[in-house]
């Protein structure tokens, strides 16, 4: 499963080389199916703060797939995601909350829930992929997953700011 044009058997910790390879086209993909689902959620949310939040994460997000290409080019590699089952299932999760609570009070909480699911989702993942690039020194790719892994935890936090000053609240 040869997917890079470096040799690999010259780098630290080589064994790690196609595991963080196929992690990143699997974060690439899924940060690209993300998208489209922040519109949705955005679209589904009550609240204006809520809404702004995801309409802020939608912009990261188109930041973090430029970024993943950064990472893939540091490394001499074209960039190219696939599809990420968890974050489809994450999102078709999603997908229900807004067809289930649709016009109620809970909707805007629920959506909260689905969002911080794909952000833990996406916290996991881009904190395996900051210790492989480090393992592997791949110096540049990591300060570039770093930067993304901190921002991802900062919409988290967001989140649950959102959730304990008003959303959670109005949904009672």
């Amino acid at each position: 499963m040869a997917t890079s044009t470096q040799n690999n058997q010259q780098m630290p910790n080589a064994h790690l080389h196609e595991l963080f390879v196929d992690e990143l086209k699997d974060i690439l993909g899924a940060e690209k199916q993300l998208l489209k689902g922040l519109k949705k959620l955005s679209k589904a949310a009550e609240s204006d703060e809520l809404k702004q939040a995801f309409d802020q994460h939608y912009n990261q997000t188109e930041g973090h797939v430029e970024r993943l290409k950064e990472v893939f080019s540091s490394m001499n590699m074209s960039a190219r995601g696939k599809k990420c089952k968890a974050m489809e299932g994450l999102l078709e999760e999603a997908d229900e909350i807004i067809d289930s609570f649709e016009g109620d009070p809970a909707l805007d909480a629920a959506l909260i829930s689905a969002a911080q699911k794909v952000e833990h989702y996406e916290i996991a993942s881009y904190g395996c992929l900051v210790t492989y690039a480090k393992l592997m020194e791949h110096s540049e790719a990591e300060q570039l997953l770093q930067q993304t892994l901190d921002e991802e935890k900062q919409t988290d936090s967001l989140l649950t700011d959102i959730a304990i000053s008003s959303v959670n609240e109005s949904a009672s």
